[in-house]
């Protein structure tokens, strides 16, 4: 099998399938808010690549990265292409091949060092203690058997490595 092939099959079981669907209409660049936003995305593109199995073009760049699942493109496809099913599938092998976009992978480290996508810095602490809350809440990030309970589950599932922790 070719390496065309190959990437359409494996961007086929990361749930991308259906952009074999797409006849380049355009609908979902024109009609996406961050394509209109003035960022690299433009869903038509990544569309195109996918569909003729362009894997350099499709994964190359931080397009795929910028797509924030508003499902627009998916609401306005004339074909039902499940664009964004499409994109997450691009995102899925680009992780799995170690390419974590640089601000998904600091919430991703935050995620693994304290089991919160924020971290709780002191001024979150000091805005807490504003409000009359605890400074640290009762939740992983207060450590303890919650957190230590949810390593495990990072490390079950392989979230860690991927992440490169």
């Amino acid at each position: 099998m070719d390496e065309t092939a190959l990437f359409k099959e494996k961007l086929a079981a990361n749930g991308g399938s259906s952009a074999a669907k797409c006849f380049q209409c355009g609908t979902c660049s024109l009609k996406c808010p961050s394509a209109n936003m003035r960022t690299s995305l433009r869903p038509a593109h990544l569309m195109r690549a996918s569909l003729l199995g362009l894997r350099d073009e499709a994964m190359d760049g931080d397009a795929m990265w910028q797509c924030t699942t508003c499902y627009t493109c998916v609401e306005w496809c004339p074909c039902n292409v499940q664009v964004v099913d499409v994109i997450a599938a691009l995102r899925n092998i680009a992780v799995s091949e170690g390419n974590l976009y640089g601000n998904h992978k600091k919430v991703a480290e935050s995620l693994i060092k304290s089991g919160h996508t924020v971290d709780n810095n002191d001024r979150i602490r000091a805005l807490r203690k504003d409000l009359g809350l605890r400074e640290d809440p009762d939740t992983v990030i207060g450590g303890g058997s919650p957190k230590a309970d949810f390593d495990k589950v990072l490390k079950l599932t392989g979230f860690d490595k991927l992440v490169g922790q």
